[in-house]
């Protein structure tokens, strides 16, 4: 007999375009008592769950389709879905916000974008740049490529006010994230947020 040294990822349908994919690359849905869908994004809400891929058109079909009701066998409260992929939308925004506020608590950001570009120059470089989507074209474009030239991802995610916040600071045009554990996750949910975007 065959020995597998790891164990197959449990498989989920995404009730938008019915493909079975790792749980784990799929949004999961709940009910709240009040029989309300609610997002749940870290997996952790007790209860049945439903799933969507990580994307507002499967979310809208899944919507449209009412197929929560027949996901959670029952008639069930649910958002409009243009409502339902805002609030999704944000709570993923919410998610890069916190790790980037415990990722400052830590030491390991570096705000301005005269700082970032010398930290992009610098022998320890970060491992990751977020610049503001609603900072000036200069400038935007000009961190970006002394990224790329650099080797280093870089994302336009957030806004300025956005990335001061975190800092409890003024606004910030870009940030930069040295190098270490929390890049990795970072990355991670802003690539899922893209994701949902359609953007990638």
């Amino acid at each position: 007999m065959a020995r597998h040294d790891q164990k197959e990822k449990p498989q989920r349908s995404c009730l938008g375009c019915r493909e079975s994919r790792d749980k784990n690359s799929l949004i999961r849905f709940v009910l709240s008592p009040q029989s309300e869908v609610v997002p749940d994004l870290t997996a952790r809400l007790p209860g049945r769950g439903a799933y969507a891929c990580i994307s507002a058109e499967c979310v809208a079909a899944a919507v449209k389709q009412r197929q929560f009701n027949r996901a959670f066998k029952k008639e069930v409260n649910v958002l409009p879905a243009e409502e339902l992929n805002e609030l999704i939308a944000r709570q993923m925004r919410e998610h890069i916000l916190g790790y980037l506020g415990l990722a400052n608590r830590a030491g390991k950001i570096v705000s301005g974008g005269s700082l970032v570009s010398d930290a992009i120059r610098s022998r320890t470089k970060p491992g990751l740049v977020l610049v503001a989507r609603d900072v000036s074209e200069a400038i935007g474009e000009k961190i970006e490529q002394l990224a790329g030239v650099h080797g280093i991802p870089c994302a336009r995610v957030l806004t300025k006010d956005d990335l001061g916040a975190i800092l409890g600071k003024a606004p910030r045009s870009a940030v930069a994230v040295k190098d270490g554990g929390f890049v990795a996750r970072i990355a991670d949910e802003i690539n899922r947020y893209r994701n949902f975007l359609g953007e990638v």
